[in-house]
């Protein structure tokens, strides 16, 4: 095993290995380049669908790879058993909070209601402001196209600022994913659209807007 890495990736992706191999294909290529440039993964800890590519495809490649679960999911018995280390938590919010606190970026593979919930979570942390890390979608055969147009669709209907839009980065490689997860994040403003024409009740309007 190598030395431990300065940087970590935590990847969201499903639990399922979908209908496509394309998306397995895609995650044991990132879990492989992870390894072998030396960047440690960090992931949901099981060794089913996806999970279970990237991870053994990191395994694999040396790398190290630190896997967070729940109680109630190795109780079903879909935790990996052979990762550098496995930390297990009472709850699926103390599971996504380690994710992050463990990670320096997100890279999202295709995925389902979970993959959904935890990138969300990571993306209204960065719009709030109570983390500054890059969140990119690998988007494999188009998966995540209809994401990217509803996102489009929020800043025209003003839910979103076009500028925080962009703190969903797509990629279409393993390299440009990591490039992107390892890079800066988007300089964004606060989030309240509204705010730019009336100050909510109470809240001074901010210097920038």
């Amino acid at each position: 095993m190598r030395s431990e890495p300065t940087t970590r990736i935590c990847v969201y992706c499903g639990s399922n290995a979908g209908t496509s191999p394309s998306y397995g294909e895609a995650a044991q290529q990132l879990g492989s380049a992870l390894g072998h440039r030396g960047i440690g993964l960090v992931y949901g800890g099981g060794h089913v669908g996806l999970m279970g590519l990237v991870a053994d495809a990191a395994l694999a490649a040396d790398g190290e790879v630190i896997g967070v679960i729940t109680e109630q999911l190795v109780r079903a018995e879909v935790a990996h058993d052979r990762l550098t280390r496995l930390e297990v938590v009472p709850t699926m919010h103390e599971r996504k909070a380690r994710l992050t606190d463990l990670a320096d970026g997100f890279v999202v593979l295709p995925g389902g209601f979970g993959t959904v919930d935890e990138f969300a979570e990571a993306l209204t942390w960065n719009q709030l402001g109570l983390i500054s890390k890059a969140v990119v979608f690998l988007d494999v055969d188009g998966y995540w196209a209809p994401l990217f147009e509803w996102m489009c669709n929020s800043v025209t209907a003003g839910f979103v600022r076009d500028s925080h839009r962009m703190l969903a980065q797509r990629a279409h490689t393993v390299d440009e994913a990591i490039a992107l997860a390892t890079g800066p994040v988007p300089d964004v403003g606060h989030k309240w659209v509204d705010r730019d024409v009336t100050p909510l009740p109470g809240v001074p309007r901010s210097p920038s807007s």
